[in-house]
């Protein structure tokens, strides 16, 4: 899959140029001609790297860095903020935003296609990210695990997914089905930053498939918390009419109409206080297992296991 490249710039001329620069190393570009056509794209198309121009309309590339940075599925997005010649303080405010580094127009197409390079390498080795939350992948996912069982560490691991969201993308189609995925790691994000421990990990297998690993001594507020705030956000999904009657007509495979309820979010916990578990696909079974018990229960819910070894 080629690299998506954004080039955040208000001069046409600059796009231009930097868009041949790029194509012919096989990027792939987006284009932006300010600030917040810049931010939009980059929550709607999920770039790999964004080339700022720093002095933009609407919102500058000070702005839009800083916002970039502050959003907790964003943040590890890298950023090249472009500046003219001699303006230090530009450099410098861009990169107290947050800017990963800095390219002065003019510049040569070699040093900013070897600077581009430098930083998506410094990403990838940081971050092996699912490509539309950016949160850690099941590269990531496996290697914390392991790690976790190999200090004989205590853990619950909960493996979360959600209720009936085929038969919402189904309706309402995938950019917005890209959307709940992207609100529901961004609370996961925020719940397990409230309540959870320091060293909490938060990945995403894929799909609407997530996984938190914590400790047992927050794991049930935890759980509380997410199902909490996703019954409130769930019904903003939907458009009024949907909302009002609180379920979606579609089709079953045989062409017959069903009701089908609103998003819930279904949670299996898996954890080794008082049983033993040897490796990380035996946390995967009892997760899976554990989450479609939880399936079957009404509307949000989590199911914790209760199997005791010692």
């Amino acid at each position: 899959m080629a690299v998506k490249i954004l080039i955040a710039d208000d001069d046409p001329d600059i796009r231009d140029i930097l868009k041949i620069i790029l194509s012919e190393e096989n990027y792939e570009v987006i284009e932006a001609s300010d600030g917040e056509e810049a931010l939009k794209l980059i929550k709607t198309k999920s770039p790999d790297l964004v080339l700022l121009d720093y002095k933009m309309p609407k919102l500058d590339g000070f702005q839009v860095c800083k916002e970039i940075k502050q959003d907790l599925l964003l943040q590890h997005l890298p950023i090249i903020v472009v500046t003219g010649k001699g303006e230090l303080e530009d450099k410098l405010q861009g990169i107290g935003a947050g800017a990963d580094d800095y390219i002065v127009k003019p510049f040569e197409p070699k040093e900013l296609l070897a600077r581009i390079r430098m930083v998506l390498r410094r990403t990838e080795r940081d971050l092996e990210a699912n490509p539309l939350t950016r949160l850690p992948g099941n590269v990531s996912i496996l290697n914390e695990l392991s790690k976790r069982l190999e200090k004989k560490t205590v853990f619950s691991v909960c493996y979360l997914d959600l209720d009936k969201f085929k038969a919402y993308n189904d309706k309402y189609g995938f950019e917005h089905g890209d959307e709940v995925i992207r609100e529901t790691a961004r609370l996961l994000i925020k719940v397990v930053k409230e309540f959870g421990n320091p060293d909490d990990f938060i990945g995403h297998i894929g799909g609407d498939d997530f996984v938190i690993i914590t400790s047992p001594s927050v794991v049930d507020i935890i759980c509380q918390n997410i199902i909490e705030a996703f019954e409130r956000i769930s019904p903003n999904f939907y458009n009024e009419e949907d909302r009002k009657k609180g379920y979606i007509i579609t089709k079953d495979r045989k062409g017959n109409e069903e009701k089908v309820p609103l998003l819930s979010i279904s949670i299996g916990v898996v954890s080794n206080e008082h049983r033993r578990i040897e490796h990380v696909a035996q946390i995967g079974e009892i997760g899976a297992e554990l989450k479609n018990l939880a399936k079957r229960l009404e509307r949000s819910n989590y199911v914790k296991d209760k199997r005791r070894d010692f």
